[in-house]
């Protein structure tokens, strides 16, 4: 019923939103969705682990350790993630050896999706790192000197009091980090990477249906971005203390 609903208003009315009636159509549009769900998935976890070592490492005794953050985090931050993963596919993939395909054929070391991955969740762990210091700072010091009077170690002061209560505080700022993340997905399309904006361009430039795929797409990663948004919020509602925030 769905399909033939989308049939006659195409037909009748000329808007034409192929992928609800049109089987292959509908597969290029489900790959596209799979693969960017894929790509921000695996690039927010990535960036949150990035952002955790490296804050540990900028808190560490390690002048080099922390130099090697700095660096990090402001070559990240002060350059176009779209040249970041430019160069990460074009100048370090071109680098690295090509492996047998099994079919003859010869393939990239690392795939168009895994350098996307990977620019991706260095691009966003520059932030976190940022995000988790300024939470971590936040914390209150007479906590830190209480627990470190006791004689907790670094590791235990960070995993039991420190971090919990950081998070608590940085929430909403990795909110939005983590939101600017999915909307820069889109820019592994310049590099073939098949995400939703790829798989929607191939069907309009077959189907001539700019309009209504753009309209598709829109929706799309605005539903992408709620679910995201609602998990976050849900997150930081578990995590409230009554009366230490908001």
């Amino acid at each position: 019923m769905i399909a033939a609903f989308f049939e006659r208003l195409n037909d009748v009315h000329g808007l034409n939103f192929s992928i609800f009636y049109d089987a292959f159509d509908r597969s290029r549009f489900l790959i596209g969705l799979w693969t960017t769900s894929y790509i921000c998935v695996v690039s927010i976890l990535a960036s949150l682990a990035i952002g955790l070592v490296g804050v540990w490492v900028a808190g560490s005794h390690s002048r080099l350790g922390r130099l090697l953050v700095r660096a990090y985090v402001q070559f990240f931050r002060n350059t176009p993630p779209l040249v970041q993963l430019s160069f990460f596919y074009f100048a370090v993939g071109g680098l690295l050896p090509t492996v047998s395909d099994g079919f003859g054929g010869q393939s990239p070391f690392v795939s168009g999706t895994g350098w996307a991955i990977i620019a991706f969740s260095l691009f966003a762990g520059a932030f976190n790192v940022e995000i988790f210091r300024a939470g971590i700072e936040a914390v209150p010091e007479t906590m830190v000197e209480a627990a470190e009077s006791l004689g907790y170690t670094r590791f235990q002061l960070w995993r039991q009091i420190v971090l919990p209560l950081a998070f608590r505080i940085c929430l909403p700022a990795l909110n939005n980090n983590l939101v600017n993340l999915v909307k820069t997905t889109t820019l592994a399309y310049a590099i073939g990477v098949p995400e939703l904006l790829y798989a929607a361009s191939q069907i309009w430039s077959e189907v001539f249906n700019v309009r209504e795929m753009m309209n598709v797409l829109l929706v799309t990663y605005v539903l992408l971005v709620a679910v995201l948004v609602w998990v976050m919020h849900r997150w930081e509602k578990a995590m409230r203390i009554p009366g230490y925030m908001p």
